[in-house]
């Protein structure tokens, strides 16, 4: 992963490769050194692997929906307040199968693991599509913060819990016809009956249930471990929406110094420093 390809136009060296292999080089250094690593991941990352939501990928998965609608996006699609839960779960079963149960299109998080493979790590991701767990990231060490594609809630919630949905998510892909669901498929919470949600931080609704408060004390016995220690924090795809790192501080409450690693496209990755602050 730690390669880069000098291009060259009329003799002389482009100097965005140039700079991309000055950060690679400085990326390699930094992990080598490093007693422990924080990769905190964003939507980018996903999309550096192909999990993109529109253009070809969507139009060969929603022609019809878009069709009707005139959707540009998934996302869009997403949020419309369609007449039906059939439709509603016609529309929502596609998106959950081809981004939580199918493979990512590109091996970027294969190669990230191997990156870190052998070190002390933890993942902390926005990410919701589980391409983290498919590619053989100890779940153990992993805090997904948002929720998962792979995962109903009760749309009240009535409760604090959660339930896997791949097995009615399969079957709603095979049963539907004309952009509908067969009335039965419809997911409802099995505690009180009242319809199924996506476990997907959007609002209050949001069910952080077990699993998502022992991962957050993973994460902090993770942190408090590596005191005083050399840890690389290392934010890939994030933006401004979902920052990943905010605020960290030392045991003494003094400024810390960050390296920032941000991967565009497949392997350029630019670095910057940053003082203690919001990073994105």
């Amino acid at each position: 992963m730690f390669s880069t390809r000098m291009e060259q136009r009329n003799g002389v060296t482009d100097p965005a490769s140039e700079l991309a292999e000055t950060n690679l080089e400085r990326l390699k250094n930094a992990l080598s050194e490093s007693d422990a690593v924080v990769i905190g991941a964003g939507a980018g990352l996903s999309a550096s692997a192909g999990f993109v939501y529109d253009g070809k990928r969507f139009e060969k998965h929603f022609s019809d929906f878009i069709e009707k609608y005139g959707f540009r996006d998934m996302y869009s699609g997403g949020f419309y307040p369609f007449d039906s839960l059939e439709e509603h779960w016609a529309y929502w079963s596609r998106y959950i199968w081809i981004n939580r149960y199918a493979d990512a299109p590109k091996p970027v998080y294969d190669e990230l693991l191997a990156l870190v493979k052998g070190r002390d790590y933890f993942v902390l991701t926005t990410n919701v599509d589980h391409c983290f767990q498919k590619a053989s990231f100890e779940k153990d060490r992993m805090f997904y913060t948002q929720g998962d594609y792979g995962l109903f809630q009760c749309s009240e919630p009535c409760c604090q819990k959660t339930w896997d949905n791949e097995e009615i998510v399969r079957a709603m892909l095979d049963r539907q016809e004309d952009m509908r669901i067969p009335s039965e498929l419809v997911p409802r919470c099995p505690n009180c009956g009242k319809p199924a949600a996506m476990n997907l931080r959007s609002d209050d609704t949001f069910v952080q249930d077990a699993g998502w408060y022992e991962a957050a004390e993973r994460y902090a016995l993770f942190i408090k471990r590596h005191q005083g220690m050399r840890t690389l924090y290392l934010e890939l795809g994030v933006g401004y929406n979902t920052p990943i790192f905010y605020v960290l501080r030392t045991s003494r409450n003094s400024k810390i110094n960050l390296i920032k690693q941000q991967i565009q496209i497949h392997s350029d990755i630019i670095s910057n420093n940053y003082e203690e602050k919001r990073c994105a």
